[in-house]
């Protein structure tokens, strides 16, 4: 493909976005149709200047990370993050583990709750993007790679993954991490990244493989959620899910009661955010 066709469907995609979609407040003198240059760039983490050559089809081209970034920019479903991949010469990328491209429905309500712990999750656990508040809580959760992005893998794995969950909460989490690990795998099917998962964990933990045979399925997480935090201590949070059928993700968002000793320690931690305490080691 040419770039002028890369640079049609990038004014195109652009100017179908609006600033509501993107939690920006529409301006009484906008008159730009969509949003501006400007405002895409900052979302794709890319300047101006480059996106306008883009634009007009004279830019370079850009490699496979800096179309995932105009990818989530742009707020692109699957199917237009597939096509800007063969607009750039890529091969199109994987929609397996690991894969951080979110669905565009969710995104626009993520951008909309930034003093909110909220994050939004792969089907295996993955953390694909935490709003500040939500790292506060429960740290950066995006940093891993490899198997390690799945928050299901990592519980059996590394002990510190616990840490910041109530004690008296750790073995129905387990429990429940493996019935979420059975359906996925027998809805994916052998070969898959669920099935490789599973295959990993019933090999490198006796306690997952013990669950496994239990052969217990339908559990469900509690909309209660139990947290030890580092520096605040325990909070009781409630969790309220949003779920993207389609790509298999979900945004988890968490509320405390009004009133109680968690309400303040949850507000206490969306003002002072993450850099007011250590890195979790969790």
């Amino acid at each position: 493909m040419t770039n002028t066709a890369l640079a049609a469907f990038l004014r195109g995609r652009r100017e179908a976005l609006q600033p509501e979609d993107v939690g920006l407040r529409r301006g009484p003198r906008r008159r730009t149709t969509g949003l501006r240059r400007e405002e895409v760039a900052e979302l794709c983490d890319m300047s101006a200047d480059y996106l306008a050559r883009l634009e007009r089809g004279s830019g370079s081209q850009p490699s496979p990370q800096m179309a995932a970034a105009i990818a989530r920019g742009l707020r692109l479903t699957p199917d237009e993050r597939d096509h800007l991949f063969l607009l750039c010469g890529h091969r199109l990328p994987s929609r397996t583990l690991g894969d951080a491209h979110i669905s565009p429905g969710l995104l626009r309500v993520l951008d909309r709750l930034q003093d909110t712990p909220a994050q939004v999750i792969g089907p295996l656990g993955e953390t694909l993007r935490q709003t500040p508040p939500a790292v506060a809580l429960l740290g950066d959760e995006t940093r891993y790679a490899g198997r390690d992005r799945s928050a299901l893998y990592r519980w059996f794995t590394d002990p510190a993954s616990r840490s910041r969950y109530l004690a008296d909460d750790h073995p129905e989490n387990s429990r429940v991490y493996v019935s979420i690990a059975r359906a996925i795998s027998a809805a994916q099917g052998a070969g898959s990244p669920a099935a490789a998962l599973v295959t990993d964990l019933r090999r490198l933990s006796p306690e997952f493989a013990a669950l496994w045979d239990r052969q217990e399925v339908g559990l469900r997480w509690s909309n209660a959620k139990r947290f030890v935090h580092p520096e605040v201590g325990r909070l009781d949070l409630f969790c309220q899910t949003l779920l993207d059928p389609d790509q298999g993700q979900s945004l988890l968002i968490f509320t405390a009661t009004p009133g109680t000793d968690s309400y303040d320690k949850l507000a206490l931690l969306t003002v002072l955010g993450s850099d007011a305490f250590p890195a979790s080691t969790g």
